[in-house]
């Protein structure tokens, strides 16, 4: 939100017949030397469509505990892996291998683990052969009793003919495997299709607040923080039940020190804090969403916030000279914990500078000099590739322009990401353009079709909450995720507060968001 300045199973089984199904399944079930297999593998295709498919691998350990593990199996209808999530896929020949990533590496004994892929397929779609784990065989189990269709009850618009970017359009028509209950607060995160899911492929839909003054404070010579963020404050946020996400906005010359932030409050003093309250945070299981908020750069043109260079406000975009390296430095501080999400940049408004929506997205996207934004600017493709550069995994997310409240072009322009585990962020208020079902159902569920969508910031001015009850209500109806702006004791004046009180004293407005979510259950 634009505030004042402030003083105060996935298993995969990819036949396309129950006949050749069953035909395969005593070639694939014995067992190697006559030895009984310390693994299991259950193989599913669970979307099928001309010349693609999506499958998913759920491994079984029943032998000794593993910090890494190496599936390898072999296809033999000349399938090809195109794209694979969970896990790092090759494929060499029909010879396919899936290795754990930094997050998954440890598969005890009686544990499992799921992966999945996109891949292409002609004639036939025969089930793999071969299936080992650590070189040792293993057996294939749980096929389904009825195959596949051979397209989808919803096939994407346009079949991927080359390998793309994200998972299919349609998400699976049936839960991943996994064990109950999933990944243990806070989820290990990544993206498959449209979906944010855990380590073990069950999907998570976040349900939070955003926790403003970690962007503005250390910036006005007022401390790091606005409110307490110790164990007690948190335990007050988690009073409200269904709160499974805090979102940390962050101030990058604050982070990298320049000059005028006073000492205490910048540079390793800032870190060292954000970094603490961050892993406060995942000790209580909660999901932080950590993100850009104010940047450097002058900008004083349409709808500027400042005629300061320094990170005293929101401007159009963030600059290249600190946001490049503020990512790099985020990035290798957080990216241990895949946990953690980040949002690169708060509310991006380069469509208040330029002259045409399609300037506004390629700058958006790509960055460098922009019309009407007089420093070079840091697109979304780069703070990307700084993250992505330093070998995070994390979930990222991106709001779209018109301060996050525009996603007409975010597919269009959606930056490319070499782990598949981008998402797409949306801000909506009661006075934004974009807030109304029919504005929803036109221009946010096509995007909440193809990648996960997170709602940043939602809220409303009123200091009531008829609005946010209606945009909850609708995001529930699509599975997607939200929070709500702000956990901070300040009055309409100052924007929408939840609360009264840190002690998680609910505002008339903030009734609205703590009785919804526990409602759900």
């Amino acid at each position: 939100m634009r505030r004042p300045t402030r003083t105060a199973a996935f298993s995969i089984a990819a036949v396309t017949t129950a006949a050749a199904a069953a035909a395969l399944l005593p070639t694939l079930g014995a067992s190697a030397a006559g030895a009984a297999p310390d693994c299991s593998v259950t193989y599913q295709v669970t979307n099928q469509w001309d010349a693609g498919f999506q499958g998913n691998v759920v491994i079984a350990n029943s032998g000794a505990p593993k910090t890494s593990w190496d599936l390898g199996f072999s296809f033999t209808g000349g399938q090809k892996v195109t794209q694979g999530w969970n896990g790092t896929w090759t494929q060499s020949g029909t010879t396919v291998h899936v290795a754990s990533m930094s997050y998954n590496g440890s598969l005890p004994t009686g544990g499992s683990i799921s992966a999945g892929f996109l891949g292409t397929w002609s004639g036939t779609n025969p089930v793999p052969t071969g299936f080992t784990l650590n070189g040792a065989a293993c057996t294939l189990v749980g096929q389904p009793t009825t195959p596949p269709p051979t397209s989808p009850t919803n096939p994407p618009t346009t079949p991927p003919t080359t390998p793309p970017t994200t998972p299919p359009t349609t998400p699976p028509t049936t839960p991943p495997t996994s064990p109950p209950g999933g990944d243990s607060a806070p989820p290990k995160l990544h993206v498959a299709g449209n979906q944010l899911l855990d380590s073990t492929g069950k999907q998570v839909v976040l349900h939070g607040v955003n926790r403003s003054g970690t962007e503005f404070a250390c910036a006005q010579g007022n401390g790091i923080f606005d409110g307490p963020v110790d164990d007690a404050a948190i335990n007050s946020i988690k009073s409200w039940k269904g709160v499974t996400a805090v979102r940390v906005p962050l101030n990058e010359d604050c982070w990298e020190g320049l000059s005028y932030v006073p000492a205490a409050d910048g540079g390793a003093n800032y870190i060292a804090a954000i970094t603490g309250w961050v892993n406060r945070l995942v000790a209580h299981g909660i999901t932080p969403i950590v993100e850009l908020h104010w940047t450097h750069g002058t900008y004083t043109g349409n709808s500027a916030g400042c005629s300061d260079v320094n990170a005293t406000c929101q401007k159009p975009m963030p600059d290249a000279q600190y946001a490049i390296p503020f990512w790099t430095s985020v990035a290798n501080t957080f990216k241990a914990n895949t946990s953690i999400v980040f949002d690169l940049f708060n509310e991006p408004y380069p469509d208040r500078a330029t002259s045409t929506s399609e300037q506004a997205w390629t700058c958006w996207r790509d960055g460098g000099t922009c019309p009407g934004i007089g420093y070079q600017v840091a697109g979304m493709q780069g703070m990307l590739d700084a993250v992505r550069g330093t070998g995070a995994q994390n979930v990222v997310l991106m709001g779209g322009l018109a301060y996050s409240n525009d996603l007409t072009g975010w597919v269009a322009h959606k930056p490319n990401d070499p782990t598949g585990n981008l998402a797409a962020a949306v801000h909506v208020y009661n006075f934004n353009t974009c807030a109304n079902t029919s504005c929803w159902d036109s221009q946010l569920a096509p995007v909440a079709a193809k990648v996960p969508l997170v709602a940043g910031e939602i809220g409303e001015n009123t200091c009531a909450h008829a609005f946010t009850d209606s945009f909850m209500s609708w995001l529930d109806a699509h599975h997607l995720s939200y929070l709500g702006w702000t956990w901070n004791t300040w009055d309409c004046s100052s924007g929408p507060s939840l609360i009264s009180s840190y002690d998680g004293t609910a505002t008339n407005y903030g009734l609205g968001l703590k009785n919804h979510l526990a409602s759900l259950g």
